[in-house]
Formats: C-alpha cells, sequence, structure tokens
C-alpha cells in the first residue's frame, strides 16, 4: 500500500510540476507586457521634471520599479553599443587607435560632464512629455554602465586564438556567422561579468541620475535614487533603511533570477579540451530549461528564425561572390557617402570647437592654475585608489573563480557590496575619518576605492573562470608551487581581463571623484582640492566654461595615460597572452 502511495505521489508530482513552471513562464510574460505598458503609459504623460518624493514605505515598490526599468534600459542600451563599438574598434586598423582613445576618454569623465547637454537636448527633443526627462536620466546612467563592457569585448575579440579565427575562414563563415558562432561564444564570461558590475555601476550612480540640478533647474524622477537621496536630506534615518533594504532585495532577486542562469549558462562557452569536474548550477536555468513553453518558443519561433537568417546570409554571400564588379561599383558609391558624411561631421567639429573657444575665453587665468592643480591632486588619488584595489581584488578574484563553490556563495554578496551606493555609506566613513583628524582628501581616496574596486574583482574573476581546466589541472600533475601556478599559469591567464578591469576601474575613479571630493552632509558642503570637485562645483552652479575646460583636462590626462600605459599593456595581452 505504502509503494502505490508513493507512486501515486511522484506520479501527481510528476504531472503537475511541468504545469505550474509553464503557468509562471506565462504569468512572468505577462507580467512584461504590463509593466511595458505601465511605462509607456508614464513616459508619454505630460512632462512633471520635478517630481514630489513621497518617503512612506508603500511607495517603495512603484519607485523601485521605475528605477530598476531605468537602468536595466540602459544596460540593453549600452550592450548593443559595447558590441558594436567594440567590434568596428577590434576589426578596423584604421580607427583602432582612435576609438579606443575616444572610448577611454568617455569612460573617465564624470556622469555630471554629460548632464547638462544630455538632459537639455532630450528636453528639446521631446519637450511636453515626460519621455525626454526619462530618456536623458537614462541616458546618463548608459554613460555610467557601458564603458567596461565595450573594452571586455574589444578585449575578448583580440584575444580569440588562432585556430578558432582559421577555422571560421577555412568554413567561409560570413561576418555575422563568426560573430554568432564564434565572437560573442567567445566573449560570453567576460560580458556576462562586466555587465553585472555595470548594473551595479547603475545602482552607484542611481541617486546622481534622477535627482540632479541643471543650472537653476532641479529635476527630480520618481525612483529609489530621489527616494534614498531625499530621505538623507531630510535626516530620516528609518526612511533611508527602507530604501536600502529595497535596493538589496532587488539585488539579490536580480542575482538569483537573472545572473546566475546567466553564469551557469556562460560556463559552457570556456575555451577548453578538459571538461571541468565543477560546474556552476542554477536552479532556475534548470527550471527555464524544462519548460514547455519556453521548448515550444524555441522550437517555433527562435530556431525558424536563427535558421531562415542563417539562409538568407548564404544566399546573400553566393550572390556577392557572383557579383564583384557590381560590388566594386557599390563600394565606390558607399565610399562616396561616407565621405561625405565625413566632411559634414568634420564641419559640425569644427563650428563645435569654435563655439567652444568662444565659450573658454571667460576662464581667468587663476582659474587656469587652479584646475591644474586639482588635476594633480585628483590623479594621485585615483592611482592610490588603484593601487589598493588591486592589493586584495586579485587574489579574492582568483580564489573566487577557481571554485564555483565559493563563487556561489560569494558572487551575491559581491554583487550586492558594489551595487550598495557608496554615497549612502561614506557619511558614516567621513565623520569616522573626521575623528580620527582626517579630513576629505583621504575620505575622497576611500570613496573612489568603494566606486572602482569591483570593476578588478568581477574582471579578475571572469579572468579565472575562463582559464582552460586541462591547464588547471597540468599545473596539479607537475606540482607546481604558488609561485610558478601564479607566474605560468593564472597571471598570464587573467592578465587580458585584468587589464580591461584595470582601464575600467581607473576610468570609474576619475568618474567618482564627482562625488568623492564634492560632498554634502546635511546642510554642509565639503570639498577638497580636485578637477572632481571643481567640475561639481561648476555643474551645481551653471559655469559651463569651467565646466568645459575641467572636462578638456581630464580628457588630456586620460589620453595621455592611454597611450603611455594601457596601449602597450593591451598590445601585450594580445601578442603574448592569449590562448593560442
Amino acid at each position: 500500500m505504502s509503494e502505490r502511495h508513493t507512486f501515486s505521489r511522484e506520479f501527481i508530482a510528476e504531472r503537475t510540476w511541468p504545469f505550474f513552471l509553464d503557468l509562471s513562464v506565462a504569468a512572468t510574460l505577462l507580467a512584461g507586457f504590463y509593466a511595458i505598458i505601465w511605462i509607456a503609459k508614464f513616459w508619454f504623460s505630460s512632462a512633471i521634471p520635478e517630481v514630489a518624493i513621497e518617503r512612506s514605505p508603500s511607495h517603495l515598490p512603484l519607485y523601485a520599479f521605475y528605477s530598476t526599468a531605468r537602468i536595466f534600459i540602459a544596460y540593453i542600451l549600452s550592450l548593443a553599443f559595447a558590441i558594436g563599438y567594440g567590434y568596428i574598434a577590434a576589426y578596423n586598423r584604421r580607427l583602432e587607435a582612435l576609438m579606443i582613445a575616444t572610448l577611454d576618454i568617455l569612460q573617465s569623465i564624470p556622469v555630471l560632464s554629460f548632464l547638462p547637454g544630455v538632459m537639455l537636448a532630450m528636453m528639446s527633443l521631446f519637450p511636453s512629455r515626460q519621455l525626454g526627462i526619462e530618456m536623458g536620466a537614462i541616458l546618463l546612467i548608459f554613460t555610467g554602465e557601458v564603458w567596461n563592457m565595450a573594452f571586455s569585448f574589444y578585449s575578448s575579440l583580440k584575444s580569440i586564438p588562432r585556430e578558432l579565427s582559421e577555422a571560421c575562414t577555412i568554413s567561409r563563415f560570413s561576418r555575422i556567422q563568426r560573430l554568432f558562432q564564434l565572437e560573442l561564444p567567445y566573449a560570453t564570461i567576460g560580458l556576462v561579468w562586466n555587465s553585472m558590475v555595470s548594473v551595479a555601476s547603475g545602482w552607484f550612480f542611481l541617486i546622481v541620475c534622477e535627482m540632479f540640478p541643471v543650472g537653476s533647474r532641479n529635476f527630480r524622477l520618481p525612483g529609489l535614487g530621489s527616494y534614498l537621496q531625499t530621505a538623507a536630506s531630510n535626516g530620516d534615518t528609518q526612511a533611508l533603511i527602507y530604501g536600502l533594504i529595497t535596493m538589496v532585495f532587488i539585488i539579490v532577486l536580480t542575482d538569483q533570477l537573472l545572473w546566475r542562469p546567466l553564469i551557469a549558462w556562460s560556463d559552457k562557452f570556456k575555451f577548453e579540451n578538459v571538461e571541468s569536474a565543477d560546474r556552476i548550477q542554477s536552479p532556475i536555468l534548470h527550471l527555464i530549461r524544462t519548460s514547455n513553453v519556453i521548448g515550444l518558443l524555441h522550437r517555433h519561433t527562435f530556431e525558424p528564425v536563427s535558421e531562415g537568417m542563417y539562409q538568407f546570409i548564404a544566399r546573400r554571400h553566393e550572390r556577392r561572390i557572383d557579383k564583384k564588379m557590381s560590388g566594386r561599383k557599390a563600394r565606390r558609391s558607399t565610399r562616396a557617402i561616407l565621405i561625405l558624411l565625413g566632411l559634414g561631421a568634420l564641419a559640425a567639429i569644427l563650428v563645435a570647437a569654435l563655439q567652444a573657444t568662444l565659450l573658454l575665453r571667460q576662464v581667468h587665468t587663476h582659474q587656469l592654475l587652479s584646475l591644474f592643480e586639482g588635476a594633480g591632486a585628483t590623479f594621485l588619488r585615483v592611482n592610490v585608489a588603484l593601487l589598493l584595489a588591486s592589493l586584495w581584488t586579485i587574489p579574492v578574484g582568483v580564489a573566487i573563480g577557481f571554485n564555483p563553490r565559493v563563487a556561489h556563495i560569494t558572487q551575491p554578496l559581491a554583487q550586492i557590496a558594489a551595487s550598495f551606493p557608496a554615497t549612502a555609506l561614506f557619511p558614516v566613513i567621513l565623520l569616522a575619518l573626521m575623528r580620527l583628524g582626517l579630513g576629505l582628501g583621504v575620505g575622497s581616496i576611500a570613496l573612489m576605492l568603494l566606486g572602482t574596486q569591483w570593476y578588478i574583482l568581477f574582471n579578475v574573476i571572469a579572468g579565472a573562470m575562463a582559464i582552460p581546466s586541462d591547464l588547471k589541472e597540468v599545473s596539479s600533475l607537475f606540482h607546481f608551487t604558488s609561485l610558478q601556478r601564479w607566474t605560468t599559469v593564472i597571471l598570464p591567464g587573467i592578465f587580458p581581463f585584468l587589464i580591461t578591469g584595470l582601464v575600467t576601474a581607473s576610468g570609474g575613479a576619475w568618474n567618482a571623484s564627482i562625488v568623492a571630493e564634492y560632498f554634502q552632509l546635511k546642510d554642509q558642503t565639503l570639498m577638497t582640492k580636485g578637477l572632481g570637485a571643481q567640475i561639481s562645483a561648476a555643474s551645481s552652479s551653471g559655469d559651463f566654461p569651467t565646466l568645459l575646460l575641467a572636462t578638456i583636462i581630464m580628457a588630456l590626462m586620460v589620453v595621455t595615460i592611454n597611450r603611455l600605459v594601457w596601449r602597450p599593456l593591451y598590445h601585450l595581452a594580445e601578442t603574448k597572452y592569449r590562448l593560442d
């Protein structure tokens, strides 16, 4: 009798569990569709530049929804931009140096330097709709998320093993086939981990992007960042705690529902000859793979679309081979169009440069000297923060990347710590440092460290996970010492990822200087000598000539560092430390 009951319970569970799973998937899809309608309805309503923020906890779910939507829309835009920009930079030798230098400059320019131009442009495009203000905030979050993903994809493309590239050439893959079957899979691990740190960066700058002044106008959007800033400004500790708990809940939920399945899925793209015994597991990924709804969508939607796309690409590739002469004519016409577009862009740049020159004439000599002194102080703080971050993130990142069980526990904690807005924690750190007799000059290094160390940590984890299992096993078989293991396997294996982490951390440190060197504590404004403080002060007062000159000085410093340090290291990663 007991065996019969056991069999019946197993049979019922076997029949009912897939039904509930499919019902959950369908409910999730419907909820996503409803969320899109809700967002569209709010965005196309009348513009409200300064929304009143309620500190009641009952408003937190709606604020959290708006903030999460902005961050992930900015992330989708960042991912598309990173793939396109990184692809062109990796394969166009004429533009490569210029594009990487430009990318390094842009990722180092603080969010507040983009803020006035972005918001005024979006407001002019959509003057009577909330969409303009929302797109401005999303683009500001985009500027905090995109750069490290672009560097990661570029670095992955430059380090693809030669035998894989030659196999694609022999098989006569088109560019799209090569992108989807080699380049994106090979770059997946780095992109996933940099996606996590990009979204964490979006949370980090959320307060700045949802509540900010532009000259005499104040913009305030409904969201978790505005809620936290309002609670902090009014000294409402209870509301601040509620807001932080909500943010941590969203981060943990995102980790379990999105990042953990993506990490487990990306593990299959590791370049290795021997399968690893320890694989990252994700119950959510297992449920998705066993869902009948997802299976039906895959069989009847994704598979036919992908097969049709590849067939179309193959036929188009054959037609290109048969029509070489017409192709040459097409290339000539395309070249002429590109030349015209280039001339138009050059004319626009010259006009903008002329306007900028007229604007810079308003800056006095003593202001210029002050900006150079501030640039030197910020440069020293950035490098101290990089050194301190590297000392702990490299060994910890390798330990996490080499042990999936440790990664399963520590990765969510690192995600929470990376996403935690350091500006909310900074008053406590600053007060403690002031009691020790240290001022904002040292405290700004602590805030830079809180905001930039995660770029190095997550890239080192990705690099350690991407090291082939057979190399690890060989080092164990030959009983390498710890020093030999680090010098022959670990450091060469993580080197391309480490350089990407250091480059993006450097840019993040410059970016974080706007918050680290200029801080408002209740009714008091604290600032220290530095370029970030000067940019923040200029943005708050609407001093656009000083803001423009400070941004130009920062860009020149970043270009110099790029040429002298990062470009040689990238070349070393491409030529010496690649899996060939």
